[in-house]
């Protein structure tokens, strides 16, 4: 089998570089490269990508052995049919560590065709270090790494304002775009930038924030085998994400017509807000998982296929989601066609995803977001949601930490575990119900307050330690007023 790289597969002429990327993780080359990829073969954009390590260890000679080129594998459930694409990614023109060559980095500066910057460097990347300095090679932070390759381009093109660059971070964290623009003009202040500078960061960059949503398992290495297999070369950099794509930008027709994605079949969405995507992703995905995690434990499933395809425990799933629907004031027919999309991707029989690994640090999960979506749905009705209630009350019972004698994998802070441990002990459920409802650290807010949720937690407890969750589901479902 021969070796993955460009002479072997005639792909030697290379793209122009108008994208520097920080970060060469599973994510970005399972989403943003192959976003690239997808406009450079349908609208001939002709965009090559510069990806720059941002850690002193990473992956960018593994990249480079291989001339910037792997391939995606694009597994799921479609309608549901099983589905498997294979893509061979080949945009990448080269990727370079700061770290260890620093005028190859500076040089991306100099790129007459540079238009984007995108990036995830983790939650903790946007970051302001105020011990970063513009002499080191490079500074550690992300924010001041950007700004170096800023100034130095500001410098080279004598502050061209038709150079400044359109900056699009993935960073799963609010405002993203916002927070980097600040992070920027706090290394300019700090370093005592000239005030041109500052001016062309303010006004020639543009900035964006985003919302990202993609199931990216990574590198396939239990199947490894199986999966070069079907490729006429041996590739060590095979990235496996689910079919799903969806990427949200703000932004104008400006940013339209510099990113001309609407021309694709690629779901990528340019829009004034992307605060409407973000409430759907975060109370319908991530909402439905979060709820689904503890009775489906107590239940006795293992993974989130598992407690999607069982009678009992996929029609709960599937009601939990229709409650979250009834809370969300949007496009009710956007709403559904993602709720379907949602429950494809849960049955997505190449994605192993462990309820054990999602129940970590599950009450702050609950309280972003499940209880929106609870109380959203007690104002909206003047009652409270049968399932969501349900789902609250395996919480709680789930955070008793032991079940049919057995651990259960609570995995939170030693404070939060040693609270519900304090509460179990107080005896009676009213008791316990009181203690863990009315601690406002969990949730934000004195939840004993809510008429009538009190009581019914109670009985849903109640029913699950006499009857077990599916009889005891059904005997709340039939008694409870709610």
């Amino acid at each position: 089998m021969k070796n993955l790289n460009r002479k072997n597969l005639g792909l030697e002429k290379l793209q122009p570089i108008k994208v520097v990327q920080f970060g060469e993780g599973n994510f970005l080359r399972a989403f943003v490269d192959y976003a690239f990829h997808t406009i450079n073969k349908e609208v001939d954009f002709n965009a090559g990508i510069a990806i720059v390590q941002p850690l002193k260890e990473g992956m960018v000679n593994m990249i480079n052995d291989q001339d910037g080129l792997y391939t995606l594998f694009m597994n799921g459930i479609k309608k549901g049919d099983k589905i498997q694409d294979i893509e061979l990614i080949t945009n990448i023109v080269k990727a370079i560590n700061p770290y260890t060559d620093f005028a190859a980095y500076l040089a991306l500066a100099k790129e007459e065709e540079l238009q984007f910057i995108v990036s995830n460097t983790t939650e903790a990347g946007i970051e302001f270090v105020d011990s970063d300095t513009p002499n080191m090679q490079p500074p550690n932070a992300f924010p001041a790494k950007l700004t170096v390759l800023l100034h130095e381009r500001f410098k080279h093109f004598n502050g061209d304002a038709s150079k400044g660059l359109t900056i699009i971070p993935c960073e799963l964290i609010d405002y993203n775009s916002e927070t980097l623009k600040k992070c920027i003009l706090q290394y300019c202040d700090l370093w005592k930038l000239e005030d041109a500078f500052k001016t062309w960061v303010s006004d020639a960059c543009s900035y964006h924030s985003t919302l990202v949503d993609r199931i990216v398992p990574g590198y396939p290495r239990a199947e490894i085998e199986e999966y070069n297999n079907k490729l006429e070369y041996q590739d060590n950099l095979i990235v496996a994400a689910e079919p799903f794509f969806l990427w949200a930008i703000e932004g104008g027709e400006a940013l339209k017509g510099k990113l001309p994605f609407h021309k694709t079949d690629l779901n990528v969405k340019i829009v004034d807000d992307i605060r409407p995507f973000k409430m759907i992703k975060v109370r319908i995905l991530n909402g439905a998982h979060t709820a689904m995690v503890p009775i489906s434990l107590l239940y006795g499933n293992k993974l989130v296929m598992e407690t999607v395809d069982g009678d009992f425990t996929g029609e709960f799933v599937n009601s939990v989601i229709s409650e979250i629907r009834d809370t969300l004031d949007m496009d009710k027919d956007e709403i559904q066609a993602y709720s379907e999309e949602v429950m494809d991707r849960f049955k997505n029989p190449f994605i192993k995803h462990s309820l054990a690994d999602i129940a970590l640090n599950s009450i702050s999960k609950f309280k972003v977001r499940v209880l929106p979506s609870l109380l959203g749905y007690y104002n909206d009705n003047a009652k409270l949601p049968t399932n969501l209630t349900f789902s609250l009350a395996c919480l709680i019972q789930f955070y008793k930490g032991t079940w049919n004698n057995e651990a259960l994998p609570v995995k939170d802070t030693p404070e939060l575990v040693e609270a519900f441990k304090n509460a179990w002990q107080l005896g009676t459920l009213d008791l316990v119900v009181a203690s863990v409802l009315s601690n406002t650290e969990f949730w934000g807010e004195d939840l004993t307050k809510i008429n009538g949720l009190s009581e019914a937690i109670v009985l849903a407890l109640t029913e699950i330690e006499a009857n077990g969750i599916e009889k005891g589901f059904d005997n709340f479902t039939k008694t409870v007023l709610v």
